[in-house]
């Protein structure tokens, strides 16, 4: 149902009570938000191919999100569903990246304990880090930095744009390039 403006009556009524959790902690209001919200975002996660254990988790993350962040909701931009699903979509983003930095930590722990190829020339590991290196030393300074900050340290393309001073439209087209760079010089594997 909408009104004469176009505006559902179900997206004011949501938008009602992020303002009332925003302004007042309406705990009545949340549990509306929770009640309804909970299992889309779960569902939403489930189909991008999150297990359903992690995605119940990650639904129960993004709506405490929603508890104590609903005040920087904005209505003008974007619907309640939307803003709910981006916090949980960028939750599990953030989960993938804390994994991959875990993995990371354990191959650095693996070489240093010795494990792995006995003949030192055998070691694929040392190659693949003269590789890489190589490879970031071939690229343009800036390309290199937002290339290292993005695979190496795992951080989001605005976190990359507040630790090195550049636009966020520049972080996006430098590691564009880079990759972009890298293909041409390694082929499609990179």
């Amino acid at each position: 149902m909408t009104d004469s403006v176009g505006e559902s009556v179900d997206a004011r009524h949501w938008i009602s009570c992020m303002e009332q959790v925003a302004s007042q902690r309406d705990k009545q209001s949340f549990m509306e938000l929770f009640d309804y919200f909970s299992p889309r975002v779960n569902a939403y996660l489930l189909g991008m191919g999150v297990d359903s254990g992690l995605a119940e988790d990650l639904s129960q993350e993004a709506l405490l999100a929603l508890w104590n962040k609903a005040h920087l909701y904005q209505p003008r931009k974007a619907a309640v569903s939307t803003w709910l699903f981006r916090v949980a979509r960028n939750l599990w983003i953030d989960r993938l990246r804390k994994q991959r930095a875990t993995v990371y930590e354990l191959d650095d722990e693996y070489l240093e304990a010795g494990v792995g190829a006995e003949d030192p020339e055998e070691d694929t590991g040392a190659l693949d880090a003269d590789r890489i290196q190589e490879a970031l030393d071939a690229l343009p300074r800036n390309q290199a930095q937002v290339v290292f900050k993005a695979y190496f340290e795992g951080k989001s393309h605005s976190e990359i744009a507040a630790d090195t001073g550049m636009p966020l439209g520049s972080v996006k087209s430098s590691l564009r390039l880079a990759l972009q760079a890298l293909r041409e010089k390694y082929g499609e594997n990179v």
